[in-house]
C-alpha cells in the first residue's frame, strides 16, 4: 500500500510569534526526519486549498468571514492568549484542511493506501464557530464530512491520541451517529472537556489519563475501551488526529509515552482499518511540541502507516 504525504510550504509560514510552542520549527523538524532514505517510497503531494463549500460543512460562514478579515497584513493578531494569526495563517489553515480533504480523495479512490498530513495550524480544538487552542479550522472534521458528502461513505471514525481533548471535533460529532469520536487525553488539562460521561449519542468514547500515566494506562485505554468501540462501529474510513504531545518529553502535559506507543497504536488502528474499510486511513498532525520527541514519534507513526 502506498502512503501519501501531504504538506505545503505555507504551513511553515504561519508564525504565532517567538516563544509560541506551536512554531514553524515543528514542521521543519518533521520534514528533515522524513527526508531520510527510509521514506523515499512516500508519495509526496502539495496540499491544495480547501474550498469554502467544503469547509462550511463544518464551520459557519460568519466565522470564516471573521477569521479571514482578522488576518493582519503584518505583525500578529491574538484571537485569544494561545491562538495567534500572522499574515500567512489563513492560507496555511486552508492548506491544512485541504491536505486532509485531498488525502480522503486519494485514499477513497484507491490511489493511496493511507496518508499522513504534515500540516499546521492544527485543528481539533476549532469548533464550528470558534478558533481556540492554536486551531483555526477543524481539519479532521472537515475531512470526515467531505468523505460523506463527496464519496457517500456512511460511517467515519475519528481517533484522537493528542494529549489534549479535541473539544471542537466532539462538538461536530456528538449529535450525529454516522460519526464516531474516540479520544485518549490527559485529565485535568486544557481545554477542560472530555469527561468519560460525554458520550454523545453513544458515538463518543473519552478516556481520561491522569498526569503521570504511561504506556500501560494508554494501551489499556485503547484495548479495553476505544478499539472495541471502533470495531463495533465498523467505519468506512478511519481518520486520526495525530497529536504527539503525550510523549514523556513534551513540555505541555504529563503523560509519559514513548515513540513505541505511537507505533503500537498506529499498528492497532491499521488492523481495524483493514478489517472494516480496506485499510483506508487518513492521519493529520495535531500537537507535539518537543522537537526531538515529535520527530521520533512521527517517524514511528509514518513507518507503521507504510508497513500496513
Amino acid at each position: 500500500m502506498t502512503t501519501y504525504l501531504y504538506s505545503h510550504p505555507v504551513c511553515t509560514d504561519h508564525n504565532p510569534g517567538h516563544g509560541h510552542p506551536e512554531r514553524p520549527d515543528r514542521l521543519r523538524a518533521i520534514f528533515a526526519a522524513l527526508d531520510d532514505e527510509y521514506f523515499s517510497l512516500l508519495h509526496r503531494e502539495q496540499a491544495p486549498k480547501a474550498n469554502l463549500a467544503t469547509i462550511e460543512r463544518v464551520h459557519n460562514a460568519d466565522y470564516l468571514e471573521i477569521l479571514q478579515s482578522s488576518i493582519p497584513q503584518e505583525g500578529l493578531i491574538h484571537l485569544d492568549p494561545d491562538t495567534v494569526l500572522s499574515p500567512a495563517s489563513y492560507e496555511a489553515a486552508l492548506r491544512a484542511a485541504g491536505a486532509a480533504v485531498a488525502a480522503v480523495d486519494a485514499v477513497v479512490s484507491g490511489a493511496a493506501g493511507n496518508a499522513f498530513c504534515a500540516v499546521r495550524p492544527p485543528g481539533h480544538h476549532a469548533t464550528p464557530n470558534h478558533a481556540m487552542g492554536f486551531c483555526l479550522l477543524n481539519n479532521v472534521a472537515i475531512a470526515a464530512r467531505h468523505a460523506q458528502a463527496k464519496h457517500g461513505l456512511e460511517k467515519v471514525a475519528i481517533i484522537d491520541f493528542d494529549v489534549h481533548h479535541g473539544n471542537g471535533t466532539q462538538d461536530v460529532v456528538e449529535r450525529d451517529a454516522s460519526l464516531f469520536y474516540g479520544s485518549s487525553h490527559q485529565w485535568p488539562a486544557y481545554p477542560g472537556t472530555g469527561a468519560e460521561s460525554e458520550s454523545g449519542v453513544g458515538n463518543i468514547v473519552n478516556v481520561a489519563l491522569q498526569p503521570g500515566s504511561g504506556s500501560a494506562d494508554f494501551r489499556r485505554a485503547y484495548t479495553q475501551h476505544i478499539l472495541p468501540a471502533v470495531d463495533s462501529f465498523a467505519p468506512d474510513l478511519l481518520i486520526i488526529s495525530a497529536g504527539f504531545d503525550a510523549h514523556a518529553l513534551d513540555p505541555l502535559a504529563q503523560v509519559l509515552l514513548t515513540e513505541d506507543d505511537y507505533a503500537w497504536i498506529t499498528t492497532e488502528l491499521m488492523g481495524l482499518a483493514h478489517r472494516h474499510c480496506a485499510g483506508r486511513v487518513v492521519s493529520s498532525l495535531e500537537g507535539g511540541y518537543d522537537l526531538q520527541a515529535l520527530t521520533a514519534s512521527v517517524v514511528e507513526h509514518v513507518k507503521a502507516l507504510m508497513a500496513a
